[in-house]
């Protein structure tokens, strides 16, 4: 289960065309959904269609995605010590964890916990492995090479589950969190990072093309999920009622909290870079579905020479938010 997944030659973003997973599950948790979003996340994702990732080029943005969330994802690990004590999480899932942004962050959070990194892609692993080391958790840190769902049952126990950016990728949501509520046990916190609100780096009126190009990339994406999510093995159609899904699965919902993580204009340097990341991957996985005037837009926006690009730009910032859905074991 590989946080990050896209379909046909997408960009990295939380969900699919141009979104990077902020999470470094995609974003280092986070996960990535298609062009230009690198489930941030990632946003557990086989590759789909046959495709596959050149993950030594992307790692390192769903690194620096996850890493500029990172303080909203420790707002999140701080909330769920309170709905779960840290003294009682003895092993931890970090499913779809990509590079391990997240995973060691969880770790932090979670100090008697056996945390482990769970995705379905080596070079991912090797990073989370190499980067809990640097940080000094090697001890506590291990990975699991694991594809979803069909590898659940090799998952062991847990107090804690948390997926990032990663259920959306798996067909049958309902019959996965049902198969998650068997890893966990009697008490155990699941928390699933699913919605929140899509990226935004510039105003709707930027001075160049037709206002509101960032929502028209949206509906582009909405587009994008969908087909996606049709054509995941064993898919099948559900309503995005998270607490209901619980519910099915025998878990008691526990709270739902959104993280919101904002980056105003003047940028750094590195989220201006992101950003240049994020409407390049655009480009590639939407350019032909978009009108002409957006096409030429989108090309002035990533030409450095351009007054108008991305590169020089003051109007630039960046806003996302995380949802954060638990639900508990009884």
């Amino acid at each position: 289960m590989t946080q990050h997944r896209e379909a046909s030659a997408p960009p990295v973003h939380d969900h699919g065309p141009g979104h990077a997973c902020p999470a470094g599950h995609a974003a280092g948790g986070g996960h990535s959904h298609g062009p230009a979003h690198g489930h941030s996340h990632d946003h557990s994702h086989s590759h789909a269609h046959g495709d596959e990732l050149d993950w030594g080029r992307l790692a390192p943005l769903l690194e620096r995605q996850a890493e500029v969330a990172g303080t909203a994802y420790r707002e999140a690990a701080a909330w769920l010590g309170t709905l779960v004590p840290a003294s009682g999480v003895r092993r931890l899932l970090d499913i779809g964890s990509g590079p391990g942004v997240i995973t060691t962050l969880l770790a932090e959070a979670f100090p008697y916990a056996e945390t482990v990194a769970v995705d379905a892609t080596p070079e991912l692993l090797e990073r989370a492995r190499t980067r809990a080391e640097a940080q000094g958790l090697g001890a506590r840190v291990t990975t699991l090479r694991a594809e979803l769902p069909a590898d659940t049952g090799t998952l062991g126990e847990a107090d804690l589950l948390w997926a990032g950016n990663s259920l959306h990728h798996i067909g049958d949501q309902r019959a996965a969190l049902a198969e998650f509520a068997e890893v966990l046990r009697p008490g155990g916190l699941v928390a699933l990072v699913e919605g929140g609100l899509t990226p935004r780096h510039l105003p709707r009126d930027i001075g160049i093309g037709r206002p509101g190009l960032e929502a028209r990339f949206d509906a582009e994406h909405a587009d994008w999920f969908a087909r996606m999510r049709s054509e995941l093995p064993g898919a099948t159609h559900e309503p995005d009622d998270w607490r209901a899904l619980f519910v099915s699965a025998g878990l008691t919902p526990a709270g739902t909290r959104t993280f919101l993580v904002d980056v105003p204009a003047p940028v750094p340097q590195v989220v201006r870079e992101l950003a240049v990341s994020h409407f390049g991957r655009l480009r590639e996985g939407f350019g032909d579905r978009l009108g002409a005037e957006d096409r030429t837009t989108l090309d002035r926006l990533l030409d450095p020479s351009d007054e108008q690009s991305l590169h020089r730009r003051t109007d630039l910032f960046h806003l996302t938010a995380h949802t954060v859905h638990t639900a508990r074991k009884g």
